[in-house]
């Protein structure tokens, strides 16, 4: 009987531990969801960063605020948030970007989760 624990133990123990390996690589948890692990490719370059947002601030995005903290991972909900296209002189990107929460955010247009938080 004791080997039979210790047998079902050291099963238990192998399933857990990829799992937490997987856990320790995320960057943000979707409340609701899944956790997520996103590449920083796609997205605006640390050196365009700067332009970008004064680029924002010229163009007077509207801020958007949601009740949870702006993180990448996050789903935004589909009514009242409005996406715009990242201008070409920042790069090719397949993202959309918005302001949320008096944050820049990229934002995959199908899903509407943040992909990257513009510093």
């Amino acid at each position: 009987m004791r080997n039979r624990l210790l047998a079902v133990a050291a099963v238990a123990a192998a399933i857990t531990v990829p799992a937490v390996a997987a856990q320790a690589q995320t960057v943000g948890i979707v409340r609701g969801g899944p956790s997520v692990a996103v590449d920083d490719d796609g997205g605006i370059a640390v050196e365009q960063r700067p332009a970008f947002r004064e680029y924002i601030v010229r163009e007077r995005v509207p801020n958007y605020t949601i009740p949870d903290r702006v993180v990448v991972g996050t789903v935004l909900p589909d009514a009242g948030v409005t996406y715009y296209d990242v201008p070409q002189r920042f790069g090719a990107t397949p993202y959309r970007y918005t302001v949320v929460n008096g944050e820049t955010v990229l934002v995959e247009p199908r899903s509407r989760r943040i992909v990257q938080v513009v510093d």
